[in-house]
């Protein structure tokens, strides 16, 4: 395991895709820091992505006076992720399934179902403006041997 020390960085920034690309390499060196597999790396910072891409695009509309904060915080036992808009605010349970038959050939849709499936803990909560996605990776501790 990497150090277990907590460290926290905060980040706004722009809604553009340029930052949803600076957000990912970010998850991406916070991952690895902490400690997760090569399996696992990927699966982070693709996460990640999603919930950026869905920031700038849902929740700001790429508006230009609105942005895009991310902070990285580990600790002993985890990666916390979030990431937040200043958008109208989303209601997960109203989001589509996109393994529902009428859904399954839409070209998006797929980004909170990939979040779940890729992080242990996924939270949203309502800003007013805005949402606040908080996404959740447990460490694991290295195993006896290894």
């Amino acid at each position: 395991m990497a150090d277990s020390t907590t460290s926290r960085a905060s980040y706004t920034l722009d809604s553009s895709l340029d930052s949803v690309n600076k957000i990912e390499q970010l998850a991406e060196q916070y991952a690895v820091r902490a400690g997760f597999d090569e399996d696992a790396v990927p699966q982070i910072a693709m996460a990640v992505r999603e919930a950026a891409v869905n920031a700038v695009l849902h929740g700001n509309a790429y508006d230009s006076g609105k942005h895009l904060v991310a902070s990285f915080e580990t600790t002993t036992d985890s990666l916390i992720i979030r990431v937040s808009d200043q958008g109208p605010g989303l209601d997960p349970e109203r989001i589509p399934d996109p393994l529902a038959p009428e859904n399954i050939l839409r070209g998006s849709g797929r980004g909170i179902f990939l979040i779940r499936a890729f992080m242990d803990e996924v939270h949203f909560r309502q800003l007013h403006p805005g949402t606040e996605l908080t996404l959740i990776k447990h460490r694991t501790p290295a195993q006896p041997g290894t």
